[in-house]
């Protein structure tokens, strides 16, 4: 029997919430049989909504009712602070008292990655999380980090986040040992600022496959698996 995967999602977040929200839930359920998940939001906006939607199995998608919303434009702190019933925070809860695997939400970037912080905590060694995407490349894609979740690094974070990138490329692709890479202005070991060059040496004396600094170009090449950036 194949596992059930729970996911919760913030349904009132993003630029557009319910409306688009919703009909990405019921494409899911149609394309992922082994998934369940839970609509986080205003409850009766939602069973509105799902009832305006095509056939799906109600067996495998529920409603959590909450009061409040996360703008888009609200200040990270204050929406920690102010908002612990807002579906972005809810959402998250879930995950921490373990209802549900994983969260996603199109809401409020930098009020995601702090609740996320503050409910769930980081890995022992980890001090801050960080937004990985896979982008097209010639081989099939590369993926990248950090993407926005944090401004100003140092060359232990950007450590952090190889290893980071490098677990995630291994459970997800299934690809052991994937080649690490640092994002710098020239492949060159001269090159760079005292934080890149210091993180190119913490990683080549890692336990990662680290294969030295990278340039834009080689992410669309497909020449390695994970780029490291700030």
């Amino acid at each position: 029997m194949k596992p059930v995967y729970r996911i919760s999602l913030d349904a009132m977040g993003g630029d557009h919430g319910i409306s688009v929200v919703v009909p990405a839930a019921i494409r899911a359920l149609h394309d992922f049989p082994d998934l369940h998940l839970v609509l986080v939001g205003d409850e009766a906006l939602l069973h509105t909504s799902l009832s305006a939607q095509s056939t799906y199995d109600n067996s495998r998608i529920s409603v959590r009712h909450t009061t409040q919303i996360v703008a888009m434009d609200e200040e990270p702190a204050q929406a920690l602070k102010r908002k612990k019933d807002s579906s972005l925070r809810v959402a998250i809860d879930l995950v921490k008292s373990g209802e549900v695997d994983a969260c996603v939400s199109a809401g409020n970037t930098g009020a995601l990655m702090a609740t996320a912080k503050f409910v769930l905590k980081t890995l022992p060694g980890i001090s801050r999380p960080a937004i990985m995407s896979a982008l097209p490349s010639l081989n099939g894609h590369t993926h990248v980090l950090d993407l926005g979740a944090n401004i100003d690094c140092s060359a232990d974070q950007l450590l952090q986040f190889g290893l980071m990138g490098a677990a995630a490329v291994e459970a997800v692709e299934d690809k052991p040992s994937p080649s690490i890479g640092v994002l710098n202005v020239g492949s060159e070991a001269m090159k760079g600022s005292a934080v890149v060059k210091e993180a190119g040496r913490l990683l080549q004396n890692s336990s990662v496959n680290y294969i030295g600094f990278v340039e834009g170009n080689d992410i669309f090449a497909g020449n390695v698996d994970v780029v490291v950036c700030d």
